[in-house]
């Protein structure tokens, strides 16, 4: 049975702009995400794995340029999106967990407070109502607005980079400066005409699906005015009911019970119109209990610096929970932790993704909690993924000589062999190398390493790496001595526990 893809990433690049010049962040990255699958990002850091995420969530910073790719989520390019409709995605439908736990949550804010706050913003159902009805159509709308203004800045970009291109040029004749100024004015001229057919296409589009959205409000204001009116008399025919049985009622007891039946009515009916305090809190205590907080609620009223490191995390993670996301993205949760505690949220993690089918992204750049989390690594370095496949391929059978050096680094009890160590450091991506840009650390480099980009190499129907090691013409290279015994003794062990 085919796997239903959930998020696919295409050639995805992204820049940012600095004081000494463009950084390349991301280079053509590409992987697709599954559902109720976890896919390991691993690297250095660097290497572009929580840009990437970041590119997901919609939460790039303001110097960021994406040059290119598609994020394709539920059929749309979250990259075209209008910033209503990822308001109904980040969080709610996307969540996400950051690496310092401390830097996540308010120092200030209890506890309780910081977990029901995103409930409690939402808590008017009549108002939810109404946004569901008129979602679809709003977001036709406000998608096209949105698109004409991508394609619009995009044109202004090229044609300012054009006109900076000109300017920059330096030892020209008179003759070429008049061309050049008269290319500029045609350039501006051609922006100007491409603004305005733009606009003319993208109002026109813009106009019919305002109509539509119109006529949807219309009859969204009436369906919410309809449940309102009906609950309103729905619960005041069963107070009118409920004080005449009291009335009627003999016994002290009596009216003691039917005294409660009138409080239990007055809770379901506000339950159809808002979510209370109450029920905000109640759920709270329950995503709290559920990532394993003990004595939940007495802790609901507690601050961040009132609780170690690990449960802070779990606070993050619980607060990520709690709009019921089904893409759960987690940027090097256990970065700040502790080796035990480290073990302690890989397992919250593992359970509640399996319990909530959750599909995941986990970040890191410690391969050695991979093997834990992973049903897919994908190796990144300098803002490309080098290498990609199942766990027990990256594991078993790594190809790359960049995956050699992060398993080559991994502490190991049982390991003789001394540890490698990768040398130098990554590249600076305002000068991306030319080439493998892991050639200059890698002692297996090869001339054409220096040279040319290598293309990606298909291993397996799931293993792929981008190295020239595997072009039929390389020389034959054994893997480093400390990764191949490791795996000899790994599958020793496997075949001794069958």
């Amino acid at each position: 049975m085919a796997k239903e893809k959930i998020l696919s990433v295409n050639n995805l690049v992204i820049n940012f702009k600095t004081d000494n010049g463009i950084l390349k962040a991301v280079r053509n990255v590409s992987f697709d995400l599954y559902k109720g699958e976890t896919l390991c990002i691993v690297g250095e850091s660097g290497s572009g794995k929580s840009v990437t995420s970041k590119a997901i969530m919609g939460i790039l910073a303001n110097n960021s340029i994406v040059e290119g790719g598609n994020i394709m989520y539920r059929g749309e390019n979250l990259l075209e999106v209008s910033e209503e409709e990822f308001y109904k995605i980040r969080g709610h439908r996307i969540g996400m967990i950051f690496q310092d736990p401390l830097s996540s949550l308010n120092p200030i804010v209890r506890i309780g407070k910081q977990i029901t706050e995103a409930t409690l913003l939402n808590s008017d159902k009549l108002r939810l109502m109404y946004n569901d009805l008129i979602s679809d159509d709003l977001i036709k709308y406000k998608n096209t607005l949105a698109k004409m203004q991508i394609e619009i800045d995009n044109e202004k970009k090229q044609t300012n980079e054009y006109i900076i291109e000109l300017n920059s040029k330096e030892g020209l004749t008179d003759e070429e400066k008049a061309k050049n100024k008269e290319l500029i004015k045609q350039k501006k001229a051609e922006l100007k005409e491409f603004i305005k057919k733009t606009k003319a296409e993208y109002t026109e589009k813009a106009k019919g699906y305002k109509q539509v959205l119109d006529v949807t409000k219309k009859d969204a204001r009436l369906k919410v005015k309809d449940y309102k009116e009906k609950t309103n008399k729905e619960h005041a025919d069963k107070l009118k009911e409920l004080r005449a049985k009291k009335s009627s009622a003999g016994s002290r007891e009596e009216k003691d019970n039917v005294k409660k039946e009138i409080e239990a009515e007055n809770i379901a009916y506000m339950d159809k119109l808002k979510i209370t305090k109450a029920e905000a809190k109640k759920r709270a205590v329950e995503i709290m209990r559920e990532v394993g907080i003990p004595q939940p609620e007495l802790r609901f009223n507690e601050y961040p610096f009132q609780f170690s490191g690990g449960m802070r995390q779990r606070i993050v993670i619980a607060i990520a929970l709690t709009a019921s996301p089904e893409i759960l993205i987690c940027d090097e949760p256990t970065t700040a932790l502790d080796v035990t505690i480290q073990a302690q949220i890989l397992e919250l993690i593992n359970r509640i993704k399996a319990e909530r089918n959750l599909s995941c992204i986990f970040i890191t750049h410690d391969l050695g909690v991979v093997p834990n989390m992973a049903d897919r690594v994908a190796v990144m370095y300098a803002g490309k993924i080098v290498e990609t496949g199942t766990a027990d391929e990256i594991f078993y059978d790594p190809r790359h000589p960049y995956t050699w050096a992060l398993l080559s680094s991994i502490p190991d009890v049982d390991s003789k062999e001394k540890l490698e160590a990768i040398p130098g450091t990554p590249p600076n991506m305002i000068y991306p190398p030319k080439g493998d840009a892991f050639a200059p650390r890698s002692k297996y480099a090869m001339n054409i390493d220096f040279r040319e980009e290598p293309p990606t190499f298909k291993i397996t129907d799931t293993h792929y790496a981008s190295t020239w090691l595997l072009d039929p013409r390389a020389p034959k290279v054994e893997m480093p001595k400390i990764v191949s015994e490791r795996i000899k003794k790994s599958l020793e062990e496997d075949e001794s526990d069958e």
